[in-house]
Parts: structure tokens; sequence; C-alpha cells
């Protein structure tokens, strides 16, 4: 099968990681595979070669022996260079002049899952939107002969392919009675395949949790308020800033969460037209009356009123200046929010959904509808193009028609958890307690190694706590600090800025509550605890596995108690997230892009780069896959020889594929405790002596520098979110204790529980459950859902085409 890739509408960090997919996983399942430049309109445009055009020369390596010989064939069609900016000429090769469908080979989209934007280019095609223009696209592709095709766009791009689809075999017949094609070719090209990409940095797109580009374009967001927060606070100055999001709120709403803005304007849910200016006066003057200094006001570029008027950024600094004469800045962030390299996340998921686009496409007939390929439950899936579309759209006209409600239901579960998640940290109401008698003592402690994420659920705990008339108690240094009653009680204000900082607030260690139960429960009952919170890794359910077995001896443990995950190794069994372990990726991709560019500029150069992880080897392997790593070590599968044996042999065979001259630098991620005898060290001089005059190797040790600096917009979004799921928890159960004597209460198993998230829902986990699920003296579960992703960057560099050889695997 011939098949093509484009991207379409408005480009977002994430499609060049897309388009490397399609064409990688084209060329792996034997198919040929081409890009089109310019979107729609490279379609209608076709090939119109230059004078002299030239076909590459065959590939300078057909002395090289590999399993697959095919696969050379596959290696170098439209030299990634020119496809980077389409004007070069190179003697001797084809130029991009005039030629906007090329083929592509396996090494032409190398390392482009680190680049911004879309390097094939994207247009809105005026041409295509006609029947002529369709036509003409029609006769472009069948002319090379294509007939299946990946679009990577938002909804209006993808709603154009199954337009083209469904007028395919028309369009055919048009082509057949013009005799611009024979009948052979009316035999083979009858019917065209689709397959969608959503390329959207608004996350507007329904049947799928997140679009390609949203991550990263809210990353972008969050480092520009973070950076305004700063001057705002200098100045006692009120900023409004706004933010992409024409029909969706995403942006805006998450930059809101992530970042504690004191109001945000959203089209799903528009304030009052009468009433609007006093409402966002009046949460000012609170905020201001318990003595804030800065005021962040985040305005989606398509709010409304709820009489579908349009609030302006202008209008809302207009308020703030001359109602409360604060002296206020607007900021428009633009196209900044587009740019950028693509986060971690950016990377991984236009990966695996690129990858299946293409098994979608060869699974095609003429029977099944267009597909679109999304992520739910953390899952790659396919849904019905236009189902998609038409959902999507039906937010737009509920809003239209003024119904919000149907709006609101339409978006996502999350999104409509995120906005409760805001109200209740944003905003100081003193009027939003709780009765008297349901007010709680809440514990709140850090547990295990810092990671990123952790501040700001304890922020979210303790707004939530002073809003409800809860009282928050924060300790110091984990179970060492409870003894040594460094206990406090935070004010409102105190916490406003822990959301951005990274690392933990409070301090934490190792240290477990058998180091003295007897004293840990003697502080339970001196504190009068009603509830206690952990938050942290595997150390943190540890800890509540042995509080909740001392409840029968210690009458002080029977409360409810919430352990919330965060560790950068997200290493806690029955979770698929950690808090922390999504900043952590970004600080590996970080590291690892600059250590390639190091490699790749000193040629022919592997770097063996060591993470942190422990037992788990989660980061390396997420990250193996963001960082586009030749292999990957990790605890799970161990080392052993014959393993180092294969690696040598394919490393050895993939640089003497390498064009002459342009040879780049290769990773190798290993995981801290792959092994204890074939460490970082031992595999760099073992690279280094098999290279020869191959290649050189180093060694580069991440340490704790994976534990993040500022925490990624998506942990501090999902620690509001997990923080105040944990505070309802605690307070259900607090409700079934309430006016029992200290010494009769029997508190339930189940009020001692780990939250997980497993996919976009979340649920309470015991811990017998937990504990049934776990590998204590590993510290990690028994199983884990990213373990197949291994495979996948085995796949990614061809290593069964190259060798020939399956990775030897001695599951630990």
């Amino acid at each position: 099968m011939k098949l093509a890739v484009l991207t379409s509408g408005g480009d977002s960090a994430g499609m060049n990681a897309a388009v490397r997919a399609v064409v990688k996983a084209g060329i792996l399942k034997g198919c040929e595979t081409w890009i089109v430049r310019e979107g729609y309109e490279g379609l209608v445009r076709g090939n119109e070669a230059a004078e002299g055009d030239t076909e590459p020369p065959p590939a300078a390596c057909d002395n090289v022996p590999v399993a697959d010989p095919g696969f050379v064939q596959n290696l170098r069609f439209g030299d990634g260079a020119l496809l980077r900016d389409g004007t070069g000429d190179l003697p001797g090769r084809r130029t991009l002049k005039g030629r906007y469908i090329v083929r592509a080979g396996w090494d032409d989209v190398r390392g482009w899952f680190t680049e911004g934007g879309t390097l094939i280019g994207t247009a809105r095609s005026k041409a295509f939107r006609t029947e002529e223009g369709r036509l003409q696209a029609a006769f472009n592709m069948i002319k090379e002969g294509i007939d299946a095709l990946v679009v990577c766009g938002g909804d209006g791009s993808l709603t154009g392919a199954d337009v083209f689809r469904s007028e395919w075999p028309s369009l055919v017949k048009k082509l057949r009675e013009a005799g611009k094609i024979n009948d052979h070719q009316v035999a083979a090209h009858g019917h065209l395949k689709i397959a969608g990409l959503v390329g959207s940095i608004d996350n507007d797109m329904s049947l799928t949790d997140l679009t390609i580009g949203a991550p990263t374009a809210l990353q972008r967001i969050c480092e520009s308020i973070d950076n305004i927060n700063s001057t705002a606070f200098s100045h006692s100055r009120a900023f409004v800033i706004e933010v992409m999001g024409r029909h969706c709120g995403w942006l805006a709403l998450m930059a809101g969460v992530a970042c504690g803005a004191d109001f945000l304007f959203i089209p799903e849910d528009p304030p009052s037209a009468q009433i609007w200016q006093d409402e966002l006066c009046k949460k000012v003057k609170q905020h201001r009356s318990v003595g804030k200094r800065k005021t962040i006001v985040i305005v989606a570029e398509g709010a409304i009123d709820d009489e579908l008027n349009p609030i302006q950024a202008e209008a809302v600094k207009n308020v703030l200046a001359d109602k409360l004469g604060l002296d206020t800045r607007v900021t428009t962030l633009g196209h900044t929010q587009r740019g950028g390299r693509p986060v971690a996340l950016d990377r991984i998921s236009p990966t695996l959904q690129g990858m299946e686009a293409v098994e979608a496409l060869l699974e095609a007939t003429p029977t099944t509808p267009s597909y679109m390929i999304g992520m739910h439950e953390n899952k790659v899936v396919r849904v019905p193009l236009m189902e998609a579309v038409a959902i999507t759209t039906s937010v737009s006209d509920a809003i239209t028609a003024k119904d919000f409600k149907k709006a609101m239901s339409l978006r996502d579960p999350e999104f409509i958890e995120s906005l409760d998640a805001f109200f209740e940290t944003s905003r100081w109401d003193p009027h939003a307690r709780s009765a008297k008698e349901k007010w709680m003592r809440v514990g709140i402690m850090h547990v295990g190694a810092p990671a990123g994420g952790m501040n700001a659920a304890t922020r979210a705990m303790v707004r939530y706590c002073i809003r409800h008339g809860h009282t928050p108690l924060l300790i110091h240094n984990g179970f060492r600090g409870l003894l040594d009653d460094d206990v406090f009680e935070p004010s409102w204000l105190g916490v406003d800025n822990w959301a951005t900082r990274g690392g933990s607030e409070l301090g934490t260690n190792r240290e477990q509550p058998d180091v003295d139960l007897g004293a840990v429960a003697c502080k339970f009952q001196e504190y009068a605890f009603s509830a206690f919170v952990m938050i942290g890794g595997f150390e943190a359910f540890s800890s509540l596995k042995i509080l909740e077995g001392a409840r029968k001896d210690y009458p002080a443990f029977h409360v409810p108690m919430v352990h919330l995950p965060a560790t950068i190794s997200n290493n806690v069994p029955m979770t698929e997230f950690s808090l922390g372990s999504d900043t952590s990726l970004n600080a590996l991709v970080d590291a690892c892009d600059a250590i390639k560019q190091s490699a790749s500029a000193s040629r022919n150069r592997v770097f063996v780069v060591e993470t942190q992880g422990g037992q788990c080897g989660y980061i390396a392997t997420l990250g193996a896959l963001a960082t586009g790593a030749t292999m990957v070590y990790t605890p799970e599968t161990g080392i052993n020889l014959d393993m180092l044996r294969q690696d040598v042999k394919y490393m050895k065979r993939r640089f003497s594929l390498d064009e002459k001259g342009k040879a780049e630098g290769r990773l190798v991620i290993k995981n801290e405790a792959s092994s204890n005898v074939y460490n970082t060290e031992v595999i760099t001089k073992m690279f280094k002596e098999e290279g020869g005059a191959l290649f050189d190797s180093r060694s580069a040790s991440l340490g704790h520098t994976l534990q993040g600096n500022i925490p990624s917009p998506m942990d501090r979004a999902r620690a509001v979110r997990l923080a105040l799921r944990a505070m309802r928890f605690l307070e259900e159960h607090h409700e079934t204790l309430r006016g029992v004597p200290f010494k009769a209460r029997q508190a339930a198993p189940e009020s001692a529980a780990v939250i997980v998230v497993q996919g976009t829902g979340v649920r309470w986990v015991t811990v017998e459950e937990m504990t049934e699920h776990a590998d204590m003296k590993k510290r990690r579960g028994k199983t884990s859902w990213w373990s197949s992703y291994k495979d996948l960057v085995d796949m990614l560099v061809a290593r069964k085409q190259i060798i020939g050889e399956p990775k030897p695997d001695r599951t630990l």
C-alpha cells in the first residue's frame, strides 16, 4: 500500500511526531510512505517537477549486511534537510521546488519529534473546498499510486477528509471519463482510505481525552503566567491574560487551575451579562482584603457572557482599573502558545496515535467508516470520525443556543471537575463553610522523595479546608517532624504561591510510622486529627499499610486516611500516573535533547544516559519513547551478556547505514537499578571499545535533576483534582464516625485508601487490594500498563529489520 500523510489547519506541537510515526510505521508494515507538503493545498498542486529534477542516488550502504534488505531501500528518499525547509537544492538530488507529494524514507524523518510546528507545512486551501480542487487532488494522488491518507488537523480538516473520501468514487469516475486515468488505475484505486489525527492546541475535539499540541500549549501558557506572577507581585498589579480557545475554554481553565488565577472567563460557563463586572470586583476585593498583592485574570479568546456578548481582555482591564483602581496590564499570549519544542506527552501520544493510524488504514475496507485516532483511558482508540466531529460541533451549537448546561455536559468529566476545582481553590468565601459539627482537623504530610505537584496538592487541600471550615494541620519533615511537634496551621494566603513550586515545601523523608507507633498514635490524639493525608510514593503507601494495620491496637488511628501518590518513579501499584512523573519526563526530555545535540555535533557518538526510578522502569521507558532513544534498560528485564552482544551488533550496523557526513548522535537510556554488575560505566566503556572507528561513547547521569524544577501544568492540574477528591472522601468517612466516642470508634477498612488514576477515571483502592497488586520487596506493581512500550522503542529503531534478532528478555 502507498500511503500519504499531511498536516492541515493551525499548526500544533506534536504534529511532527505524528508524521514521523506514520512514516516509520508504514515502512515497518511494508508500505511506501509519502509526505504531502502544505496540507490540502499540496494535494491540489501535486508535483510540478522543475527542470533538471533528478531522482536521489541509491543509499550508499549496500555493503552493510542487514536482516531485511528491503529496509535499506526505504532508508532515504526526500532527504530530511530538504523536507525541513522546502527550498534546498543539492547537486544530483531531487529538489522540492514544485514538488508537494514527496516520497519519505526512514532517515528522512529522524529527529523530527523534537521540533515544534509542522515541518511539512500547513495551509488553508480554498481550492480544496471546491469540487474542481478535490478532483485535481484525486488525480495527483492516483498519479502517484496513493489511495490511503492520514490527516492531522482540527475538526474542519478532518471533515474535509471525510468529504473527500465520500466523493472519491465519483471523482475517480470523472477522471476516467475525462481520459486522465486508465481502467487499471480505476480498478486499483476505487476506494480512498482515511485516518484522522486531531492536531489542535485547544483540546476541543470530542471522544478523545487530549488532542495533539494541547499539553505543549498549556505548558507555554503556564510558563508565561509564572513569569508574570513575579512582576505582578512586585508592583501589586493586576494582569489580564488572553489565551487561545475560540470555542473551547480548556486552555484557560487548566491554566487557571495550574497557576492559581483569581478569575477566568470561558465560553462554556459564561457569567451573567448584568453582574459579571460586579462579581469580578467582589472576588478581587476579597482576595486583596486578606493581603494578596497580585491579581491574575485569564480570558479565553472566545469568552462571552450569557447573552453571547464577547468579553474581551481590554474590557476586563478597564473594569479592574476604573472600579477598583488597580494598576492593570493586558498580556495577549497569541501564537507563542503554538510554538516551541513539544513536551514529553506531545511526543509520546502522537507517536502512539500515528502508528495506530497506519494499522487502521491497513484494515480499512470500503464499508468501514473513516476513523479518528484518539486517546481514552490511557489507550489509543479508534472512533468514527464524523461522530466525533458531530459532537464537537454540537458544543458550539449549544453555546450559540445559550444552552450552556448542555455545552458543559458534552465536555468530558475531567473538564467539569476542573471547573469545580478552580472555584474551590481560587475563591476565598467565608459563606461557603459547612455546618460546624462537620468540621475536621486534617493532618497533611509529605512522605518519601520530593515530586512535582506535592505542593499544588497541599495548597488545594489547605484552601478547601479553610473554605469549608476544616482546620488543616501541616506537618514538616514527615513522621519525624510529627514526633518533634513540627506542626502548624497555615493561612489561605500562606499557600498562595505553592502551586508553582517544585520539591516539597513541607520537607520530606523516608521515615515510616513504625519508627515509634505508640508515639505517633499519641500525636494523633494530641492534635485531635479527625482525618489524615499522606502525599508521596511507595513509602506513603507502606505507611498507610502500617497505620491501617495498627488500628487494632491504637484507637487514634480509627480516622479516615488517604494516600495521594506522588513520585517521579510512578511505581505506586494500580495507578497509571503519580504526581511528579510528568514533570520528571519533561525534565528528562529537556536534558536528553541537549545531550543528543552534543552527540550529533560530535558525530558518531553514543550517550549512555542514566535515569532515576528505583526498581521501576517507567521513567526510562517512557523517556526512551519521548527522546527517540536507540535502546533502553530497565530493572523489570535486567541486563545480560547476550543482550549486550546484540546491542553492540545493532549499534555497529546502524552507524554503518548512516549517510556519510550525516551521522547523528544516539542515546541509550538506562535505569539506575537495571543491573548491579553492568552499570552505566561498564556499558559506556563496552560501546567505546566495540565501536572502534564507527562510533565513540560517553555517559551522563541525570540524577536528581529528574525531580524537576517547576511542576508541569499537567501535574499541577491533576494534583488539584485528586486533592479535592481526597478531601471529599475524608468528609464522607468522617461523617460515619462523627459523634462516636473516641475509644468506641471503629473505622471501616475502606476508610484507609489510595486514590488512583486509571485513564480519565479516578477510583479508591483499599490497603488490602493494593497489597495484592504490589511487589513489596521491589517497591513497584506486579504488572505495568506501560511495559509493552519497551517493544515499541525497538520497533521505532528498526531493530528487527537491521539485525533480525529480538532483544532477549529475562523478566526478573
